[in-house]
């Protein structure tokens, strides 16, 4: 079921501040924080593991894999509570779609930018390593990079609007696990070209502790509009809500 979202001003208010609110806010702060140490600390720990080497097979293949598993884990972690969004490109897909309040999307969005920050900093004050920031290709333009980033963002958030989809009859692990393999698979096929970051959130934090934010609206503009087109589609499109499709086959529906 959707969630109403409140009319009035004082409703809103009312909403965003809640006792359950703060507990979405802080689910979502632990979930990012877990996701973030493990995707950026993969880096890390990729690099150290070669030597440095920044162009070999493994440099994707590590963080591909940490990809997928931290973040089917804290999907699964912050689901039942915030609903997993883990992400900022998912959480205006869902503000846009009208499944949260644009305050709460808001404040979501600070939850997990400061999460990641942190996250990043833990990272460097206990390695004693500068963390590394999403870089782009050398043959790639910013517009490529950023169309790409959206691409991958639109597959990753309608596969979100997917697995919530309580039509679909999913048991509750099945959804954060298609999840962390989509966002897996994005990091290969995208990793040597823009990172394969997916998430504002996690090029921010890393980019706020390294301390350069050159091309940081690639990993911005793209996910958020993917984010978007993909909720849109999906909800209006593919599976519009008024569609109770009273069989798995395909059948048309009478009007």
């Amino acid at each position: 079921m959707r969630r109403m979202i409140p009319t009035s001003f004082s409703s809103k208010c009312q909403g965003v501040i809640s006792m359950n609110a703060l507990r979405c806010y802080v689910s979502e702060f632990i979930s990012t924080f877990f996701f973030v140490l493990a995707a950026v600390g993969s880096v890390m720990a990729s690099r150290k593991l070669m030597a440095g080497d920044v162009s070999g097979p493994f440099s994707v293949l590590i963080p591909a894999i940490a990809n997928a598993f931290a973040l089917s884990s804290s999907v699964y972690i912050s689901w039942n509570v915030s609903g997993g969004h883990v992400n900022p490109a998912v959480t205006f897909g869902m503000a846009v779609a009208g499944r949260i309040s644009v305050p709460t999307a808001l404040f979501y969005w600070t939850s997990q930018m400061i999460a990641s920050v942190m996250a990043c900093l833990v990272l460097k004050v206990t390695v004693v390593e500068q963390v590394p920031i999403y870089k782009i290709a050398g043959e790639m333009t910013g517009f490529g990079a950023s169309v790409l980033e959206g691409v991958l963002a639109f597959v990753l958030v309608y596969t979100v609007f997917t697995a919530n989809d309580p039509r679909r009859g999913l048991p509750l692990a099945v959804g954060p696990i298609f999840i962390g393999f989509v966002a897996g698979a994005n990091v290969l096929a995208a990793g040597p070209f823009s990172g394969g970051s997916m998430n504002p959130a996690c090029a921010f934090g890393s980019a706020m502790i390294y301390g350069s934010f050159k091309n940081q609206a690639v990993y911005w503009v793209g996910p958020l509009l993917g984010g978007a087109t993909a909720a849109l589609v999906y909800d209006n499109v593919v599976v519009p809500a008024e569609d109770d499709r009273g069989s798995s086959t395909g059948d048309a529906v009478d009007v």
